[in-house]
């Protein structure tokens, strides 16, 4: 899920680590990667949690989706690896079903747990 950073004093690792400019206090988010789950066909529409954060200081406000993702084809099982979401769409052509696909308007929201 990416790289980890060392917390100072040997108090493990995080997904990102930011020290405050005015305290010098270090704040970090971990992203906890046994949460990680697919969304899928099925959950079209609805909101779904996919990953859960630990949160130390930080609080994330924003989401920009980016390159890495995948998906696979419904009826084909065709696999689509390095799927850019920066523009919040994506369309590629199942040559196995033979159709366009695609994943469009992504959106997101943060729940506090």
């Amino acid at each position: 899920m990416g790289d980890s950073v060392a917390l100072k004093g040997g108090r493990g690792s995080a997904s990102m680590v930011q020290k405050c400019k005015l305290c010098a206090r270090e704040n970090s988010i971990e992203i906890l990667s046994s949460t990680i789950k697919s969304y899928n066909a099925e959950d079209h529409e609805k909101f779904k949690t996919i990953v859960e954060f630990e949160c130390r200081g930080l609080e994330p406000v924003d989401f920009q989706p980016q390159a890495g993702f995948a998906a696979e084809g419904v009826e084909s099982g065709t696999v689509f690896s390095d799927i850019n979401l920066q523009e919040k769409d994506w369309t590629d052509y199942d040559e196995k079903a033979q159709e366009s696909v695609g994943i469009y308007e992504v959106t997101h929201q943060f729940v506090k747990c």
